[in-house]
C-alpha cells in the first residue's frame, strides 16, 4: 500500500495512529525557536486515510514555532499570517488582473441598465409585493439560500470541477446578488415606516460610526485570503484560531450584527429592519452551518479542539478560563490584513456619498 510520511514532535505520541509504523529518526538539537520540540519520529501513513493524515498533519504543522503552551495543544491555523517572504509579484499580478475583470463584467454584465439583468432581476422580485420591505428580506433571502446552499455544496463542487472552477462559480453567483441587494437597501432605506428618530441626538453618529468601524475589524477574516477568494491560490477551508478567533469563532457574524444593529439605530425604519432581520438570520444560520463544515472537513476531533478553547458570543471563551491569551496577544493584530481592512473601513465610510449616488442612478 502506498504511503506518505512526516515528521512528528513527541507531544503527539498519544495520537492514535492505526495500521502505521512507527520508527525513530535521528535530528538536530533543540532550538530556541521550536522550544525543544525538534525530537521527532517518522510515521508513515497508509494514502487511504485521508482524514488521519490531514488531521495529524493540522496538528504538526501548527505546533512549530509556537511557546510551549501553545504547542501542547494549537490545533488550527495563524490567522491573518502574511510573510513578505512567501509572496510572488506575479501571484498580485495575476489577482489585479482578475480583479479588474471581474469587476467590469460585473458591471457590463448587471449593473449597467443597457446591458445587464441586474434591473430585470431587481424588476422581478419587486413583483412579488408592493411593499419595500417584504422586497428588502426576499432579496436577503435570496442571497441567504444561494450562499449558503454554494458553501454547503463546496466539498462536492470542488470534486466535481475542481476547487478553483468551483470558487470562480461560487463568485459569479453571490456577487452580483449581494450587489443588487447592497443597491436596493441604498435606494430604499428611507422608504418605510419611520419608527424612531435618533440621528440628532448627542453621541448617537460617534455610536454609530465606532460601532461600524468595529464590525468590519470583525469582517477581517475575509482578508486573510485575497489571493484564494480570486483562486490565484487554490482555495482552502481554513480553520483559524488566532488573532480575532480567540475573542470569537464567528467574527463575521458577530460584524455583521453589529453593523447591522448601528445602522438600523441610525436609520429607525422598517426597510432597515427587515434587511436586519434578513442578514442576522442568514449570519446565524452560517454559524451552525460553517461549525458542521469545519467539522466534516477537519474531524470531531480537531475542530473540537478549536471549540472548546473558543466561542462564538465575544470574549465568553475569554472569561470562562477557556481561552488563554498570550502575552504580547497584541502582536497577532499588527500584520498587514489588519491593516488593510482599517485602510478599507476608512475608505468605505468617506465614499458613502459615492456609492449613494451610484446607486441613485440605477433606479433599482
Amino acid at each position: 500500500m502506498a504511503a506518505s510520511s512526516i515528521t512528528l514532535s513527541t507531544q503527539f505520541l498519544h495520537l492514535s495512529t492505526p495500521r502505521t509504523r512507527v520508527c525513530l529518526s535521528s535530528c538536530s538539537p533543540p532550538s530556541r525557536r521550536t522550544y525543544g520540540l525538534t525530537k521527532s519520529i517518522r510515521i508513515l501513513i497508509p494514502v487511504s486515510q485521508p482524514k488521519n493524515r490531514r488531521k495529524i498533519l493540522l496538528l504538526s504543522v501548527a505546533a512549530v514555532g509556537k511557546t510551549p503552551s501553545e504547542a501542547e495543544g494549537m490545533v488550527g491555523e495563524d490567522s491573518a499570517e502574511f510573510d513578505f517572504s512567501k509572496q510572488k509579484t506575479s501571484s498580485w499580478v495575476y489577482f489585479t488582473v482578475i480583479l479588474a475583470v471581474v469587476l467590469y463584467a460585473l458591471y457590463y454584465l448587471w449593473i449597467d441598465n443597457s446591458t445587464g439583468f441586474g434591473k430585470s432581476f431587481i424588476d422581478a422580485v419587486s413583483t412579488l409585493s408592493e411593499s419595500h420591505e417584504i422586497i428588502m428580506f426576499s432579496l436577503t433571502l435570496i442571497f441567504a439560500i444561494v450562499h449558503s446552499g454554494l458553501a454547503s455544496l463546496r466539498d462536492q463542487g470542488e470534486r466535481l470541477v475542481g476547487d478553483r472552477a468551483f470558487r470562480v462559480i461560487f463568485a459569479g453567483i453571490s456577487l452580483p446578488l449581494a450587489v443588487s441587494t447592497i443597491v436596493y437597501f441604498i435606494n430604499h432605506r428611507y422608504d418605510g415606516v419611520q419608527l424612531w428618530q435618533l440621528q440628532s441626538f448627542p453621541g448617537v453618529h460617534q455610536l454609530v460610526w465606532s460601532s461600524n468601524f468595529i464590525s468590519f475589524l470583525l469582517l477581517s477574516p475575509s482578508t486573510f485570503n485575497l489571493l484564494e477568494i480570486a483562486a490565484v491560490d487554490r482555495p482552502k477551508m481554513h480553520l483559524w484560531e488566532t488573532g480575532i478567533i480567540r475573542i470569537t469563532r464567528h467574527p463575521q457574524m458577530v460584524g455583521q450584527v453589529i453593523w447591522c444593529l448601528a445602522h438600523t439605530l441610525w436609520i429607525g425604519n422598517s426597510v432597515a429592519v427587515a434587511a436586519s432581520v434578513g442578514v442576522i438570520g442568514h449570519h446565524l444560520f452560517g454559524v451552525w452551518n460553517g461549525d458542521r463544515r469545519l467539522a466534516t472537513r477537519y474531524g470531531e476531533e480537531a475542530f473540537n479542539a478549536v471549540k472548546n478553547r473558543t466561542s462564538i458570543v465575544p470574549f465568553a471563551a475569554i472569561l470562562d478560563g477557556r481561552q488563554k491569551l498570550p502575552k504580547d496577544y497584541y502582536r497577532e493584530f499588527i500584520r498587514l490584513p489588519y491593516l488593510a481592512v482599517t485602510i478599507l473601513t476608512l475608505g468605505v465610510y468617506f465614499a458613502h456619498p459615492l456609492m449613494q449616488a451610484a446607486s441613485f442612478q440605477l433606479h433599482w
